[in-house]
């Protein structure tokens, strides 16, 4: 009796596993380059759910590659500012109003209203993933009016979310305390299996700095293109879009430095995969603006360390603990150009520091992956499948 009553509670488990409940993942991002969202929906897909992906098409936007799960792209009227976040949240919930799902992921502050209100409606769970501390990010430090209207939509939302994450510690202490609500952290830290080492090149060869990730501002990007000024040998690749690459490529001109930086624009994640290991060193200079950046700790650190690239860093406490724990690089105390450079041409050219740094990459890369990470989306979202199971059981047993 008692193994026929085991073989029941397998048949429901497996049964109830291949219903595909169905998660809608929302962001808004055109999705091309976003690694953390996909990474978390390929998660989700091979748990067992059918994920749906939400985001927006700009008109510059590359083609999505083919992915496991679904996709859907919004063309909006409006592309930033107020009413961007306004036609975004007003077209998603609508969508969602819509649509068949059992959970919903949001990604951010900005996509929370609609799937907050969705899950109201019709009585489904949500779950909130924090990419940032989005209140704290600088283009609100300075407008006090929109970062109030933020600040109170994220009071107004965030107490009431049972099942949340976020990207490092720090940011989910922040929460805790502010809300009472319980972030778990899961950080940015990318895939093993995705990433082709470079073989080594000659010595005498072009170094390659790398800059990956948003172009905007506070990333210590205006620094790091002044610094080419000093820095022999070498080229800055700066590979990404944002607010204020117009900018920088005018900067670019003005300082005749054409044939020392190089803009690659938005690369999909295939194309980022290729371009990392050909570094030879990796930035991630932000700058203390606020508490956003001062706990920041980007996915592009990551994905410089599993490709095993020494790195440069500004000295904010989230990164620098990384840096400083698994010693894979230098950590700048000022983004002055003749300063940094100094720092730049040492980590590019002392031959003994980097192959400590080398050494130790290669450990770091076996730990910060992603299959290890993983795990605390898989504890997060398992519960959605272990109630319908019980409910299974309760009901087999009368």
């Amino acid at each position: 009796m008692q193994e026929i009553s085991g073989i029941t509670d397998y048949l429901c488990n497996r049964v109830d596993k291949t219903k595909h409940k169905k998660i809608i993942v929302s962001v808004t991002s055109d999705l091309v380059s976003d690694n953390r969202v996909h990474k978390v929906c390929t998660t989700l897909h091979n748990m067992g759910f059918d994920v749906m992906l939400v985001g927006r098409k700009l008109p510059a936007s590359l083609p999505v590659e083919i992915r496991q799960y679904a996709v859907k792209r919004f063309s909006l009227l409006f592309h930033k500012g107020p009413q961007f976040y306004a036609a975004f949240n007003f077209r998603l919930f609508i969508f969602l109003l819509f649509s068949k799902f059992d959970i919903l992921l949001s990604n951010d502050l900005d996509t929370l209203p609609a799937n907050f209100i969705a899950s109201k409606v019709k009585n489904k769970p949500l779950v909130y993933d924090s990419h940032e501390y989005f209140t704290e990010v600088p283009e609100l430090i300075n407008r006090p009016r929109v970062k109030k209207i933020w600040e109170w939509l994220e009071k107004k939302m965030v107490p009431s979310i049972k099942f949340a994450f976020t990207v490092c510690n720090s940011i989910a202490k922040i929460y805790e305390e502010k809300y009472g609500t319980p972030f778990k952290v899961v950080r940015n830290i990318p895939v093993a299996a995705e990433i082709t080492l470079k073989t080594e090149k000659d010595d005498k060869a072009e170094k390659i700095i790398l800059y990956q990730g948003a172009v905007n501002i506070g990333r210590g990007l205006e620094q790091a293109i002044l610094v080419m000024h000093y820095v022999e040998n070498a080229k800055l690749i700066i590979a990404g879009d944002g607010d204020i690459k117009t900018k920088l490529e005018i900067l670019v001109k003005k300082e005749n430095l054409e044939r020392k930086v190089e803009f690659t624009g938005r690369l999909s994640l295939g194309e980022l995969a290729k371009l990392t290991p050909q570094a030879d060193l990796g930035l991630s200079i932000e700058e203390d603006l606020g508490l956003n950046y001062r706990f920041a700790l980007p996915n592009k650190l990551f994905d410089y360390i599993q490709a095993q690239v020494p790195v440069l860093i500004t000295n904010l406490p989230e990164m620098a603990a990384i840096v400083n724990h698994y010693q894979i690089g230098e950590i700048t105390e000022s983004l002055e150009p003749q300063f940094l450079a100094g720092k730049i041409t040492d980590a590019l050219n002392n031959q003994e520091k980097r192959k400590v740094c080398k050494d130790n990459l290669s450990l770091a890369a076996r730990e910060l992956t992603w299959e290890n990470e993983e795990k605390v989306v898989k504890e997060i979202f398992e519960r959605f499948f272990v109630r319908k199971q019980i409910t299974n059981i309760q009901n087999a047993n009368g």
